[in-house]
């Protein structure tokens, strides 16, 4: 086809070269002849080349005439042919049967993924655990097309209970028992196993005090590999593809380590000899061989960045009757490594908040607090450093200065959208305020339990100190209807006045 179509146009290209030629022929002998029988040559010689163009021009239309009805022919004949060269009529029969399947298989990806998306949601909003409180009715309603039963271990065959999480269902259990829920996407569909725990009724005193920390890591940290310049101006890196950031040294050579202080004492009286590292590495425990080098003071080293210790400023969330707290909302990670950090022990410090400042968007603001670490200013003992938060115990001296009502916890299924209120401090030497915030969505599974209420602030007084929520606001507590239901945990980067909350159960399961 293609071949065809060169053919045509170098026909023409050459049939136009020869005209201009046999046109200036012409010109050439007519300015020279000035006699009747030059002229009468000239003449006859123009009516040859007259005779034989009249002749090439309708040998060359027989000729393109050909040319393309062979090219309409093959283009007819060729099934892969490009569409140009199809009638108008024809590329529309093929396009239309190419476009309806495209189209039928962008409908079928959105109906999928509409499906996808709606049962993501459905299986959120049914918590993998549900408590409830021994001797009281409690009602229990996810709005999901859910049903199924509810059976304990020793349950028989007839107490059975069957379930419909479509509708309100009041609840209520006598004795302290686990049960088991399954559940099926309307009806038939199996879809999640819920486990049902009866839970004696517990009672808090929200804090919402600040409180210094400072944890001491299980063994030195490794926050990053590095490497220096030798005794021979060469790069040292003794440590390479030996250590990496997030690993736990436990010992050197079989002695626990102290602290860092300690570890670099004994790199550096090393000589250059080969030390058995005893490391923890995402749970396992093992021994790493090194050789440490001399920089260009002739110190001997490895090329690791290390710490043994984090420090800062958060809010206490809640005082049990036993004295024991918890904090935060989430865990301590390392700045570096992001990693939750191994805690050998911790304490709680008395602190001052001596400055407040105000979020904005894509900047989250903060509460600077000053911490004096000395022995009478430590008020608690960190044990516990988890997701949901940091748990201890309080001194006596310190539980009695916590004022307030212990109130009563508040399940995930009592949780409700609209209005609450956050208890924080956020006056130098001054006593922990309600502000109102209202709960826009709840997540009771979410894949981050630190993000289960979504919250946001419309206390004016707050969001004119703070801008919203701002670090050190952490563990806040959450209060609904005169219970305890969580604490705050994040803030929005680009909203300062929208941000999370974990449930406060979530919390008490962890502490």
């Amino acid at each position: 086809m293609m071949f065809s179509f060169f053919i045509v146009q170098e026909t023409l290209y050459l049939y136009d070269k020869k005209r201009s030629a046999g046109i200036a022929y012409a010109a050439e002998w007519k300015n020279v002849a000035d006699t009747t029988v030059h002229r009468r040559r000239i003449l006859q010689a123009i009516g040859r080349k007259s005779e034989r163009r009249s002749c090439m021009e309708k040998k060359d239309v027989v000729k393109k005439r050909n040319s393309e009805n062979c090219m309409q022919n093959s283009a007819a004949s060729l099934p892969h042919a490009p569409s140009s060269v199809f009638p108008a009529h024809a590329a529309g029969k093929k396009r239309k049967p190419c476009l309806r399947k495209i189209l039928a298989f962008w409908i079928l990806m959105a109906v999928l993924g509409g499906a996808g998306g709606w049962i993501y949601q459905t299986w959120q909003k049914i918590p993998s655990s549900i408590r409830i409180r021994a001797g009281e009715e409690q009602e229990l309603f996810l709005d999901v097309p859910v049903s199924g039963t509810i059976y304990g271990e020793k349950t028989a065959q007839k107490d059975v209970i069957p379930v419909n999480l479509n509708r309100p269902l009041t609840v209520q259990a006598s004795q302290i028992q686990d049960y088991t829920m399954d559940v099926k996407l309307f009806g038939i569909v199996p879809f999640k196993q819920v486990d049902v725990h009866v839970v004696e009724g517990q009672r808090l005193i929200p804090a919402g005090v600040p409180v210094g920390i400072y944890i001491k890591t299980e063994g030195i940290l490794v926050i990053a590999e590095s490497d220096f310049e030798g005794l021979d101006h060469s790069r040292k890196e003794p440590a390479r593809y030996l250590l990496r950031a997030g690993d736990y040294i436990l010992k050197v050579d079989g002695v626990e380590l102290e602290g860092k202080k300690q570890f670099t004492e004994q790199v550096a009286a090393s000589e250059g000899k080969e030390l058995c590292l005893t490391i923890c590495r995402d749970g396992q425990i093992f021994d790493v061989m090194v050789t440490p080098q001399q920089n260009t003071e002739g110190v001997y080293k490895l090329g690791i960045w290390i710490r043994d210790n984090a420090q800062g400023v958060g809010t206490m969330t809640y005082l049990d009757e036993k004295n024991g707290f918890g904090a935060l909302g989430h865990g301590i990670n390392d700045t570096d490594t992001a990693d939750l950090m191994e805690v050998q022990s911790g304490s709680l410090y008395k602190t001052k908040i001596v400055n407040i400042r105000k979020g904005i968007s894509g900047t989250p603001g903060e509460l600077t607090g000053v911490i004096d670490y000395k022995k009478e200013n430590r008020i608690g003992a960190i044990s516990i450093n988890s997701v949901e938060g940091i748990f201890g115990t309080l001194s006596q001296e310190e539980a009695d200065e916590i004022q307030g009502e212990a109130l009563p916890v508040g399940l995930k299924q009592e949780v409700k959208k609209g209005e609450a209120q956050i208890l924080s401090c956020l006056e130098e030497d001054g006593a922990p305020q309600l502000y109102t915030i209202e709960i826009k969505a709840l997540h009771l599974d979410h894949d981050n339990i630190n993000r289960g209420i979504e919250i946001q602030v419309t206390d004016e007084r707050l969001l004119e100190k703070t801008g919203g929520i701002v670090q050190g606001m952490s563990g806040s507590p959450i209060l609904q209807n005169g219970k305890i239901i969580g604490a705050v945990t994040h803030v929005f980067v680009n909203d300062p006045t929208r941000g999370y909350g974990i449930f406060i159960e979530n919390m008490l399961q962890a502490g």
